[in-house]
């Protein structure tokens, strides 16, 4: 039987995104685990919507240190971007599709701070000449993030291949983000 929380709240995000009403014994079930032991971990279905908040924003900050994004090519950095958070990107589609993650200040304010540094990375190469200008740098992020949770969506549902998640994201985003003569 999973019982560590993070096997747990992955296996609850798998159900979840797509049932999002699915009922706790149905969560429960999808990890291996009883109900009760689900109510030991998590005393309610929104403190399980919380952790898996903060799971994913953990995460896709740390991808964002993986990457160094404020670091070289704006181009590259997209693209080890793209390549760190794809792990995570049903997470991602999580966090896109759960309202009422979006009530709790904390995981506004860590979300609001991982944007702002995405935001960053597109207004640095909006600067340098590299991505369009006539698209605000906080749309590029907002963009980059929907398309995350796209793929998230479409590798679960089994409409993209894990393995070319990445190109596909990394090809579509820039393919319209990035400047043209």
């Amino acid at each position: 039987m999973a019982t560590d929380r993070e096997s747990v709240l992955l296996a609850a995000v798998a159900l979840l995104s797509r049932q999002p009403t699915a009922p706790m014994d149905e969560i429960a079930r999808a990890a291996g685990i009883s109900r009760a032991t689900l109510h030991r971990h998590f005393p309610g279905r929104d403190a399980l919507i919380r952790e898996i908040g903060a799971l994913a924003l953990v995460r896709m900050d740390a991808a964002l240190d993986t990457a160094a994004i404020e670091e070289g090519d704006p181009v590259e950095a997209v693209r080890r971007l793209a390549e760190a958070l794809i792990p995570d990107a049903q997470l991602a589609a999580f966090l896109a599709g759960e309202n009422r993650l979006f009530e709790d200040t904390g995981i506004t304010d860590a979300w609001d701070r991982m944007d702002a540094r995405v935001a960053a990375l597109f207004l640095r190469g909006q600067q340098s000449g590299a991505f369009r200008v006539e698209l605000p740098a906080s749309w590029l992020s907002e963009a980059f993030f929907d398309l995350l949770a796209g793929v998230g969506w479409a590798v679960q549902d089994g409409r993209l291949a894990q393995r070319d998640s990445t190109r596909a994201l990394t090809e579509l985003f820039l393919g319209g983000a990035a400047r043209t003569a």
